[in-house]
């Protein structure tokens, strides 16, 4: 069983796992651009900084003996994911436009640091 903090720390890292695929997905998509130096820049800024966060999380998961066992989209408003924790196995399930919504937040909170 996991408590409310390493419940917290799990989801903050899901959403930074999320982050870090999107913005690699869209780096790899941005060659077509005008601007693809720009652009390239900001999102390898954005990378450094959320893999760092990710890398912190995940020691701090590590640590408790929890551990993302699987990801399972079910469809295209819901994903499963399973835990692996030191007491039992769990799943969550989160709904996908409420994932993309906050990554998209945490992507918006973490550029105005580059941007301004």
């Amino acid at each position: 069983m996991i408590n409310l903090e390493e419940r917290q720390l799990l989801h903050q890292f899901i959403i930074l796992d999320l982050a870090i695929r999107a913005l690699q997905h869209d780096y790899e998509a941005i060659e077509t651009l005008k601007m693809t130096v720009v652009y390239k820049a900001v999102i390898e800024a954005l990378l450094k900084s959320l893999r760092s966060q990710h890398h912190n999380l995940k020691r701090q998961l590590q640590q408790r003996k929890i551990y993302i066992v699987r990801w399972h989209r079910n469809d295209m408003y819901f994903s499963d994911v399973q835990i692996a924790t030191k007491g039992e196995d769990i799943s969550l399930r989160y709904a996908n436009q409420a994932l993309k919504t906050e990554v998209e937040q945490v992507l918006l909170r973490s550029g105005d640091t580059y941007l301004h």
